[in-house]
């Protein structure tokens, strides 16, 4: 499948398969298999494989795949929103720090990464927005990962698209 580049996105192909796409969200340098073959036609991006072999076959995807998540983050950006769910959990910015009071005896304080914002438009709330795809996704794993939340009550940091599977407590058991 082409992949379409959008106006004020420039891709370039080095040696060894080095892909840089530039827009207005920032940079991003990737390299990719040396079998698949990739090709820049005026605005479109097509990758070919040698043969239908597994391996290639699978690398084929991936390299669409990781190529399209470039474009698209250099011109639009990727963005994970986080809720924080519980009596007194609040979340707040202060310069480049995550500030989160989650249940804990201390504030657990997290700082910003290079390629990635932290934005608290609310106290329960938490976008993280950034140009790498993955990057993205693993420092709001990240995040998440320092109050899950609970199946009990539904307190901890969550994905806002995510649904949380409540469990009836002990009272659920006595019933005959």
């Amino acid at each position: 499948m082409p992949i379409t580049i959008p106006a004020g996105v420039t891709v370039t192909v080095a040696d060894g398969n080095v892909v840089t796409v530039k827009g207005p969200k920032g940079e991003l340098v990737r390299s990719f298999p040396a079998q698949i073959a990739i090709n820049i036609d005026g605005n479109v991006i097509t990758c070919t494989r040698p043969n239908d072999a597994k391996e290639n076959r699978a690398q084929h995807g991936t390299t669409r795949a990781n190529l399209h998540n470039m474009v698209v983050g250099v011109s639009e950006g990727f963005t994970k929103e986080l809720q924080v769910n519980g009596i007194g959990y609040r979340v707040a910015k202060e310069g480049k720090t995550l500030v989160m009071n989650i249940g804990f005896s201390h504030q657990v304080k997290m700082d910003e990464v290079p390629g990635i914002t932290i934005e608290v438009p609310d106290p329960n709330k938490i976008l993280i927005k950034g140009c790498d795809k993955q990057a993205v996704g693993q420092f709001a794993a990240v995040v998440r990962g320092k109050r899950p939340p609970e199946p009990y009550k539904g307190k901890g940091i969550k994905y806002a698209d995510e649904v949380i599977r409540r469990k009836e407590g002990k009272t659920g058991a006595k019933k005959k």
